[in-house]
Parts: structure tokens; C-alpha cells; sequence
């Protein structure tokens, strides 16, 4: 039996994804696929070109996911936790990821392109020039700052030693400004050399 009639005889005819019947083939799952059907799955040629072609994707079309995404197969919740990860910006995604388990070697397999690593890395806090901010660094404050809750106005030149930034808004930063930890926004500041 060749591998497609087995995925085929898996599947129940259809693509593992999204269900449809038309126009199904082989996908044999990145990056160590040894060409037999633990290492592949039977998708239709939508799912293929967007998983291909990242610039395609269309996002409706992967709420077949909330589904798929149980299968026992490994190779298929390696393919949804991929996909559900590059459209994690929607919103929706990112809720059925939060519910998705996976064993830890199927993870590392899910893992092993990359998916997922661009986004935490993309993160980045600039100053007001467009300088990369890191923690530790020391910033100027270029305006006048009311600290709501403090009772005082950081001034413009204060300087700001051992900044930390603030993970997961790339648009603050927190420092201590006359003894009070404070947020501050990275336009009203810029990185001292």
C-alpha cells in the first residue's frame, strides 16, 4: 500500500486539516520527513499553498483548526500548532493554542522550523530616535513628565539609570525617577551613550 492510499485510508478521504475531499495530496511534514506516513499528512491544495505561502493565508479558512487540532496524530497537531501559531495575532488562534497539549517530542518536532521564534523576537523598545533600547540602559527624558499617583513631575534631562523594559509592550519602559518606580513611554526619551 503506497503512502497516500494509507493517509488516505487514515484520513477517511479526507484533508487532515479542514476536511475537504477535493483535490488531495501528500504534505510530508518539515524539517525530517522520511517520506512514510508518520511524517506526512493528506491535505487539500488550499492548505498546502498557505502553508507555503504565508502571504495567502487566509485566516477563516484555518478555523477548521478548533477541530483538527485534537487528532492523536502527531504529524497533524504538528501542523495545526504551527498554523495556529502563525496566525496568533488574530485572536482566536491564540485562545485554542492556549488550550492545545502536546507531548514534548512532538513539540520539538512543531517547533523545529522556527514557527513562533520571529514574533518574541520582534519585540523591540526604541527611543524617540529610533535607537534599540535594552534593559539595563541608561535614558534622558525629553519632556516633562507628570507621574500620576507620585505627586511630581519627572524633568526633561533627568536621567534614568538601569531601565528595564516591559516584555510584552514595546512601547514602555520602567525606571526609578526620584526614588519611585515609574513606566515611561519610549517616545519621551532618548538612550544615553
Amino acid at each position: 500500500m503506497s503512502i497516500e492510499e494509507e493517509l488516505k485510508q487514515r484520513s477517511e478521504g479526507k484533508c487532515e486539516l479542514c476536511s475537504s475531499t477535493d483535490n488531495l495530496g501528500v504534505y510530508e511534514v518539515p524539517p525530517e520527513s522520511k517520506a512514510n506516513v508518520d511524517d506526512s499528512v493528506l491535505l487539500c491544495n488550499v492548505c498546502i499553498d498557505q502553508i507555503e505561502n504565508p502571504d495567502k493565508v487566509d485566516a477563516n479558512h484555518w478555523r477548521c483548526l478548533n477541530e483538527c487540532m485534537w487528532s492523536q496524530v502527531p504529524a497533524v497537531q504538528v501542523m495545526a500548532w504551527r498554523m495556529l501559531t502563525r496566525l496568533s495575532g488574530e485572536g482566536w488562534p491564540q485562545e485554542l493554542l492556549d488550550m492545545l497539549y502536546l507531548e514534548d517530542d512532538t513539540m520539538t518536532w512543531a517547533q523545529a522550523t522556527g514557527e513562533g521564534s520571529a514574533e518574541e523576537e520582534s519585540i523591540k523598545h526604541l527611543d524617540s530616535n529610533g535607537a534599540v533600547l535594552e534593559a539595563g540602559d541608561t535614558v534622558i527624558l525629553i519632556k516633562d513628565l507628570n507621574v500620576k499617583g507620585a505627586n511630581f513631575t519627572a524633568k526633561r534631562g533627568t536621567a534614568v539609570r538601569g531601565i528595564s523594559l516591559v516584555d510584552d509592550n514595546p512601547e514602555h519602559i520602567e525606571g526609578k525617577v526620584e526614588g519611585q518606580r515609574i513606566v515611561i513611554l519610549t517616545k519621551f526619551v532618548k538612550k544615553s551613550n
